[in-house]
């Protein structure tokens, strides 16, 4: 794990997951750039796109601090009748093993949780954010995996579950640390998945999130 200049141990390489402080060595902010930066003359290059949530230089199609999702086209969803969807959040042994077998720099520290009971998350609106709540960033992500236990592989926005107009849902990767994959297969930066009925999500180091389908 990074140490933030406070001496914190933050699972986070850019903010401190405790006092939100930048990790030394990363890049500062494009907003925190000096008077030098606006005086450069009109023309010179093209103008940043910044999340109007938040004001973050944009990266893609979600806002890396808040989610905010660039497109603007997601239709007005109404309800599936008689149905409803669900987020279940485990420990996988198995995945575990597997990401502590590929290595890394941290995976001697990382312990599989002795007790992780089942967690549900409902699925309602537009998107839901999957992720750890970062005070830094004023990040608050629908499926929290904070904890306890947590797990210190996910991102603060880790993932993003998107509503489509047919009532079913897609997963997208904004760019998380170390990755996601469905039913095993990694899933590309950007680049919708489709997730339905029993399919797992696996992230961080140990764990699954299960799509269920069921009535009400």
């Amino acid at each position: 794990m990074a140490t933030c200049p406070q001496g914190h141990a933050s699972g986070d390489d850019e903010y401190c997951d405790v006092c939100g402080l930048q990790m030394a060595g990363s890049a500062a902010p494009a907003a925190a750039a000096g008077p030098a930066a606006s005086s450069a003359p009109s023309g010179a290059g093209a103008a940043v796109e910044r999340c109007p949530v938040c004001q973050t230089p944009r990266a893609g199609q979600f806002c890396e601090v808040c989610g905010h999702d660039y497109s603007g086209t997601a239709p007005s969803l109404a309800p599936v009748s008689g149905a409803r969807w669900e987020a279940v959040t485990a420990a996988d042994r198995g995945y575990y093993d597997q990401v502590i077998a590929e290595g890394g720099p941290d995976a001697h520290v990382v312990a599989f949780p002795p007790y992780c009971p089942e967690r549900s998350f409902a699925l309602s609106g537009e998107q839901v954010r999957i992720g750890r709540r970062s005070r830094g960033r004023d990040l608050r992500p629908e499926i929290d995996l904070t904890g306890p236990p947590e797990d210190p592989g996910v991102s603060h926005l880790h993932a993003v579950l998107l509503a489509q107009h047919d009532g079913s849902w897609t997963l997208v990767d904004p760019g998380s640390a170390n990755g996601t994959q469905v039913n095993g297969k990694p899933v590309m930066v950007n680049v919708p998945v489709r997730v339905g009925a029993g399919d797992r999500i696996h992230l961080g180091a140990w764990t699954v999130i299960t799509i269920r389908e069921g009535t009400p």
